[in-house]
């Protein structure tokens, strides 16, 4: 295989980028110069290095490894309220709506709907262990499936319900999920404010 073949088969592994996006990115970095190839590479190197995962939410950020993020260890966050998102780019977009202000967790992914092979997918164990930690020491009230609208998101949701209903059973908090304001179809990551926080307002 050559190098240009090689390098493609990476980029085509990037969430949808095709065959012919991968070799556009590949002879756009050969029409660049060396530096910008040395610096990129550079970049892409320094993520292993410099950024971390949060141990209690698994966001990624730049800290010390095992240390929590900004969100987890502050002592203004709600620890009553729990918010289960697909991604880091969800966090974003719901942080940057300032219309929440407790705990998250991101799953990860979604649960595929052909397969049984879930828990493979998501986070499920360290989510299940999550909620009955809080609701043990920090009194959690609330757990709120805030995945995008579509199929998988939906299956999600419900199988996530599923898992759960033991822990909400035992300990009595309430299972809800973000409610209108999304249409079908949206993705989370891309939602506006207002929309997230007539989803937030909304829940059930």
């Amino acid at each position: 295989m050559s190098p240009i073949d090689k390098l493609a088969q990476y980029f085509k592994e990037f969430p949808g980028i095709g065959e012919r996006q991968s070799k556009r990115f590949v002879y756009f970095l050969l029409h660049k110069n060396p530096n910008y190839v040395k610096e990129l590479g550079d970049s892409v190197l320094s993520l292993k290095n410099l950024i971390h995962q949060c141990p209690s939410c698994f966001l990624f950020f730049e800290d010390e490894r095992d240390e929590l993020c900004a969100t987890c260890s502050d002592k203004k966050t709600d620890r009553t309220s729990l918010l289960i998102i697909e991604k880091d780019a969800d966090y974003e977009n719901i942080k940057r709506s300032k219309n929440y202000s407790g705990m998250y967790f991101i799953l990860g992914g979604l649960a595929p709907i052909v397969t049984k092979d879930t828990p493979t997918f998501l986070r499920l164990k360290e989510l299940l262990n999550s909620i009955e930690t809080r609701a043990k020491h920090d009194g959690l009230k609330e757990v709120i499936i805030a995945l995008s609208l579509n199929p998988q998101g939906e299956h999600t949701d419900m199988y996530l319900r599923e898992k759960m209903s033991p822990l909400e059973e035992k300990y009595g908090f309430k299972i809800v999920s973000l409610g209108r304001g999304l249409s079908t179809g949206t993705e989370l990551e891309y939602s506006d404010s207002e929309t997230i926080k007539n989803a937030l307002k909304n829940r059930a």
